[in-house]
């Protein structure tokens, strides 16, 4: 199970997310890499293009796995490389997970004004310098989740190379290529929020016929930090897809 974070974050958040799901379930070899200019993984002159990402993703894949099968989880920015992975690797793959995918990282889509369903006004008064980014993100502000992001998320956006990031974000970010025909095989789960404003839900389910043993999950009261907000709902998904790909994958 190879493990895509965000953008411009590192491995440890997805970590987080995916790692209580193993507790009781054998059988798995889970990859968390850095993606290039992220986390600990340096950014390279020769990655100048979204293609040239996927390519080092696709030979990373290939160097820790050479000619095995593989599933591809991906959140945000992971989830867009993984559906170009499953473009190219459809008859390779044996399922994909996206959660709060950045299907345009482009920005564009239908995407719903930013909400606050459950503020907390102490909260938000004690936030520091650049956590305005956690709370734009979330619908649901409370201790445990800016907690969260100051333990994972935010540490990670400063390491970041932010330079090297914002070459290749002048670049653009091609619309990912429908998988090979057939569809795409393997099961699948697309799990959007429905107060995401950063990303939306539309363009996953605009996806859903790509991935035709796809569930696709709209959740209220949760925004781009929808694992953090929803965390119950999201574990019980996420085990019923690890269940269908352990049946998919014999």
């Amino acid at each position: 199970l190879v493990c895509l974070h965000g953008w411009p974050s590192d491995h440890h958040h997805v970590e987080h997310d995916l790692e209580p799901l193993f507790e009781q379930r054998d059988g798995w070899r889970r990859v968390y890499p850095d993606l290039p200019g992220m986390g600990l993984t340096p950014g390279a002159d020769t990655i100048r293009t979204q293609a040239d990402m996927v390519d080092v993703v696709a030979g990373f894949v290939e160097a820790i796995a050479p000619g095995e099968r593989y599933v591809v989880a991906g959140t945000s920015y992971g989830a867009y490389l993984g559906r170009w992975l499953t473009a190219r690797h459809a008859d390779r793959i044996d399922g994909f997970l996206a959660y709060v995918p950045a299907f345009r990282p482009d920005g564009g889509g239908v995407k719903p004004e930013p909400t606050v369903l459950v503020p907390d006004a102490e909260v938000l008064a004690d936030l520091e310098p650049g956590e305005e980014l956690w709370a734009s993100a979330n619908t649901v502000h409370s201790r445990q989740g800016l907690a969260g992001f100051r333990e994972r998320l935010k540490p990670a956006f400063v390491r970041a190379d932010h330079a090297f990031l914002a070459r290749l974000d002048e670049q653009g970010a091609p619309a990912v290529p429908s998988p090979t025909r057939p569809a795409f095989p393997g099961p699948t789960l697309l799990l959007a929020g429905r107060q995401d404003s950063w990303v939306g839900y539309a363009d996953a389910y605009a996806a859903l016929e790509d991935y035709p043993r796809g569930t696709f999950a709209v959740l209220d009261r949760a925004a781009h930090g929808l694992s953090a907000e929803q965390p119950v709902l999201f574990r019980a998904l996420v085990s019923e897809w690890l269940d269908r790909v352990e049946e998919y994958a014999g």
